[in-house]
């Protein structure tokens, strides 16, 4: 018996295998590899490539695999991109949930973490977000997590399907050598391909209300968050009371600024960013507790911003 692990041949999936590997726990991963690498999917993980939009690929691994629980990643996440492309992220991450848990509901498999996001509260107008601020999607892929939400609720309330959502902000680091960000729209990819490629980094506005000028965001190590997956798929299949959401937040926030300083000093390399104009809707603070995962989930901030950085930096430089 298993526990499917969609998106696992992603940077964060196959951190959240290896996590359950690290416990003992079986995974199989299912991937279409649109963005996922079949190289960071650790030999002797049974996988299988295909879309979680084909029912008939998804039930077929279940009873290939006896599958116990489903961790679900697979889905668009270039909130940015979404905009430019509503319709393919809504078919990806909503049909693309509402397909498998029909798929779950077929095979009898009642088990579910989803993968969610704090995309789903646009721009709060609180210093600290917790579970039950407004939510207010800015983007087709907030609302695409949110009503991924939605259907694991309204699914729960029809069947006897088990669930929980997490939601977090921005994923970094690397818990293994063999998987880096390889993401064009993040931070930290952004700047480490700049440094490579003797560019100055760049960052978006240095007048914001915060201590330095620059933003403020919850910045998270990617192995932290795997172990919370697995956390709440042991509770969900122990019958372990859960919430039905919970933040995975720091509580505290690392600037922009923050980071570059601790860039240049873990690469060695020393550099000013160039400062560009603000961001049209960047807020200049979203920091959310982690207070509930913490209760639950076991969940905290096991990895400095520094620790952030050279595992992500070493990673990085392992694939060039």
């Amino acid at each position: 018996m298993s526990w499917l692990v969609t998106g696992g041949a992603g940077y964060i999936g196959s951190h959240v295998v290896r996590a359950f590997a690290a416990k003992g726990i079986d995974t199989v991963v299912v991937d279409d590899l649109s963005s996922g690498r079949r190289g960071f999917v650790s030999d002797g993980i049974p996988f299988v490539q295909g879309s979680i939009l084909d029912g008939r690929v998804l039930e077929s691994a279940f009873e290939r695999y006896g599958i116990r629980g489903v961790v679900h990643l697979a889905g668009y996440k270039y909130a940015g991109v979404s905009v430019q492309r509503p319709l393919h992220t809504y078919q990806q991450n909503v049909t693309g949930t509402a397909t498998l848990l029909a798929a779950m509901e077929a095979k009898g498999v009642s088990n579910i973490v989803f993968s969610s996001s704090a995309a789903v509260y646009g721009t709060p107008d609180v210093d600290l977000v917790t579970e039950a601020t407004a939510k207010h999607p800015e983007s087709p892929y907030g609302e695409s997590k949110l009503i991924g939400e939605w259907l694991l609720a309204d699914q729960a309330r029809a069947t006897e399907l088990s669930h929980t959502s997490l939601r977090y902000f921005n994923v970094v680091g690397s818990g293994t050598p063999e998987v880096f960000d390889p993401s064009p729209h993040n931070l930290f990819p952004l700047v480490f391909d700049a440094l490579l490629d003797g560019r100055t980094p760049r960052i978006n506005g240095d007048d914001y209300a915060t201590p330095d000028g620059t933003c403020v965001r919850d910045y998270i190590h990617v192995a932290d968050l795997a172990e919370a997956h697995v956390v709440a798929a042991q509770r969900l299949e122990a019958g372990e009371p859960v919430e039905p959401v919970y933040n995975l937040g720091s509580g505290e926030g690392v600037s922009v600024g923050e980071i570059m300083k601790a860039v240049a000093e873990v690469t060695g390399i020393a550099f000013d960013p160039e400062v560009a104009p603000r961001r049209a809707g960047d807020p200049a603070r979203i920091v959310a507790s982690g207070e509930l995962a913490a209760r639950d989930l076991d969940w905290r901030m096991r990895h400095s911003l520094t620790d952030m950085v050279r595992s992500a930096w070493e990673a990085r430089r392992a694939a060039s």
